[in-house]
């Protein structure tokens, strides 16, 4: 059946508009004006209300970078938190939380995607009730590290895997404030990553995988999701521990469909699949999709 789900345990985050291709959001005590090509609608509130709100809106110099312009005095970095919902029955860390150092960068990103609250519960939520004394857990694509950090609050052995060494420093300096240590940090292209790690038999408990719809390894590898993601997800799935293990594979790309991933997981999960869409609901009415996703567990 076909989900659609949405975080529902941030206080440090919001999204109050959508709309004319922009999103209206809180960070903590800071709001943003941000691109979202996918805001097709108009805006609910008025220009002026939205202005009025903001702290900082991004401008585009060109289609992957541009300049933050600041409407009220804000820094330019702050602190977030998440806290796991605890409303299941964790033995490890039910009220444990994380945290994010944010960033005004150039290519538009703050350091979070708010949506994938929802992965990092479905995460914290498996690992916590595993049976495997130490599971292991493999991020590829990690960004700054939610997913990581939601593993590790778990209990889990983690494994965090991206291409570009300052997104990984980035994700180290999460971990240390949301008091948590241990990763592994790899920087290292995903596929190569997966290729090695399946020559050596290593094997997950589980394993999380969000590709970009383009992207480069650090000795220049390209990525393209529509090419690579039918051989990825074929090395993903022989890292998988038979006796417990779970998948997440999280896509953003505009005119990818949960059905390419039902199709792509479907023989390996059979009825334990769960495919779907991620959103965020806004404060005023809007729902905003975010990416498509499917997952499965054996235990």
């Amino acid at each position: 059946m076909l989900q659609l789900l949405t975080p529902t345990g941030w206080t440090d985050y919001e999204l109050i508009d959508s709309g004319d291709f922009e999103k209206l959001e809180r960070f903590g005590k800071y709001i943003t004006i941000r691109p979202e090509p996918q805001a097709l609608w108009d805006k609910t509130l008025s220009k002026s209300d939205w202005e009025k709100q903001a702290h900082v809106r991004f401008v585009p110099k060109s289609s992957s970078s541009g300049e933050w312009k600041k409407l009220k005095e804000m820094p330019d970095q702050w602190k977030i938190t998440y806290s796991f919902l605890g409303n299941s029955p964790w033995k490890k860390n039910e009220n444990a939380q994380i945290s994010f150092r944010l960033g005004l960068t150039s290519f538009k990103h703050v350091g979070v995607f708010p949506e994938q609250a929802v992965n990092w519960e479905y995460i914290h939520n498996s690992f916590s009730t595993m049976k495997t004394i130490k599971p292991k857990f493999l991020n590829l694509f990690a960004y700054t590290g939610g997913a990581s950090l939601a593993a590790k609050a778990a209990g889990a052995d983690v494994t965090h895997v991206d291409s570009i060494k300052q997104v990984v420093s980035w994700a180290k300096e999460n971990m240390d404030i949301s008091e948590l240590d241990n990763i592994r940090w790899v920087v290292e292209d995903a596929m190569k990553f997966v290729k090695r790690e399946v020559k050596r038999g290593n094997k997950y408990n589980g394993i999380i995988l969000d590709p970009p719809a383009f992207g480069h390894g650090p000795n220049g590898e390209k990525w393209k999701l529509e090419d690579n993601i039918n051989e990825m997800i074929k090395g993903v799935l022989d890292l998988l521990d038979e006796q417990e293990h779970f998948l997440i594979l999280n896509a953003y790309s505009l005119g990818f469909s949960s059905i390419i991933i039902e199709n792509l997981l479907k023989q390996k999960a059979g009825k334990h699949l769960e495919t779907g869409e991620l959103f965020l609901a806004s404060k005023v009415s809007n729902k905003l999709p975010l990416g498509v996703f499917g997952r499965f567990r054996n235990f």
